[in-house]
């Protein structure tokens, strides 16, 4: 053969191998793409094997120190984000502020400076004006202009309509809703600085609080306690029925703000007796309202497993209500919760871990 064609045979060759190996280059890097694709799609998918992981805040005011005190410990285990070691957090009132930061990825450290710069502002208030006016700002600063569209995790804020008697629960997912899922707005439209201020709003000590949906509705709403001051059935509810959860597989931890002895009142307060009577009616209404809860869950969710965490104290060095203001008394309800935590502290590992 002609020198000249063997030369250009061996280049034909030689182009056809490195097409070949072009080809075959180009084929690897797209699996390699379609298998980070796949790995990335599987990471971000829930396992639906994997227990599903309930966080519940009860109602209390003040009280949601001890709530933090337990979290505070909780978060130390698992060394991670409580959004990241929970797939549904549900709160009312004082829980529902909780809850809410909690879902927008803030650590319990953050959370317990945002409670002593503002906890005893707005419950040193004397008026119910005054107080709705400091709740505000509160979520204002706080919350800015967060809405359900930012969860970082499942989310339930707990809520009551003043006109109609009924709850309304804030949700950012689509996947809680249990109707009119065409419709289905994360948060209903509203900011989460407005769902918190109307689950805090307990009235008569709080104004009523009027929020406007995504609808252009305008609903008055009052402190989540009246309905659910436990939002746990809420959250059970969710978990069974909208997530479709078998009972056996949800790791439920319900955490409550600890029972305590009524303050001893002053000599201003004993002049005021109408608002010390007014008061002591709250929380008894808060403490039935929860009890009430927390037997219907042990009765009809008897098979969820469940860690329930809100001890009780009679010493008088523990009398306390929902309008506490004192620091040093917060910090000692801190104290009480981090306390609370050791002796579940075996069973959570277990779940969270």
């Amino acid at each position: 053969m002609p020198r000249h064609k063997t030369l250009l045979c061996g280049m034909s060759r030689a182009m056809a191998m490195n097409d070949d190996r072009v080809t075959l280059a180009e084929t690897q890097a797209e699996q390699a793409r379609e298998r980070r694709l796949e790995m990335s799609q599987a990471a971000e998918k829930p396992d639906e094997n994997a227990a599903l992981r309930v966080l519940t805040l009860d109602g209390g005011g003040a009280k949601g120190f001890y709530t933090l005190g337990v979290l505070k410990e909780i978060e130390a285990m698992v060394g991670r984000p409580l959004h990241q070691s929970f797939d549904l957090v549900f709160g009312t009132s004082t829980g529902a502020i909780i809850a809410s930061l909690i879902a927008l990825g803030h650590s319990v450290d953050s959370i317990l400076e945002v409670y002593r710069k503002y906890v005893p502002i707005v419950m040193s208030k004397k008026t119910a004006p005054a107080r709705s006016m400091a709740l505000k700002s509160l979520a204002s600063e706080v919350f800015g202009d967060a809405t359900f569209s930012d969860v970082k995790t499942g989310i339930g804020i707990v809520t009551a309509r003043w006109l109609t008697e009924r709850p309304m629960i804030f949700k950012g997912s689509v996947d809680q809703a249990h109707g009119r899922v065409s419709t289905f707005v994360p948060g209903f439209g509203v900011s989460i600085a407005d769902a918190v201020k109307a689950s805090c709003s307990a009235y008569p000590f709080f104004e009523r609080t009027i929020v406007r949906t995504s609808m252009g509705e305008d609903i008055e709403l009052i402190d989540g306690g009246y309905c659910a001051n436990d939002p746990t059935l809420y959250a059970i509810a969710d978990a069974v029925h909208a997530l479709r959860r078998e009972r056996k597989d949800i790791r439920l931890v319900s955490v409550g703000v600890g029972v305590y002895p009524d303050p001893k009142p002053g000599l201003k307060m004993w002049l005021a007796k109408k608002f010390l009577v007014s008061v002591q009616l709250l929380q008894k209404t808060l403490e039935i309202n929860t009890q009430s809860m927390g037997q219907l869950r042990q009765i009809l969710f008897h098979d969820v497993p469940t860690v329930r965490i809100s001890d009780s104290y009679v010493t008088p060095e523990m009398a306390t209500d929902l309008l506490e203001h004192d620091l040093q008394k917060m910090g000692l309800l801190f104290q009480r919760g981090r306390e609370s935590f050791a002796s579940r502290e075996n069973q959570l590992r277990e779940w969270l871990m």
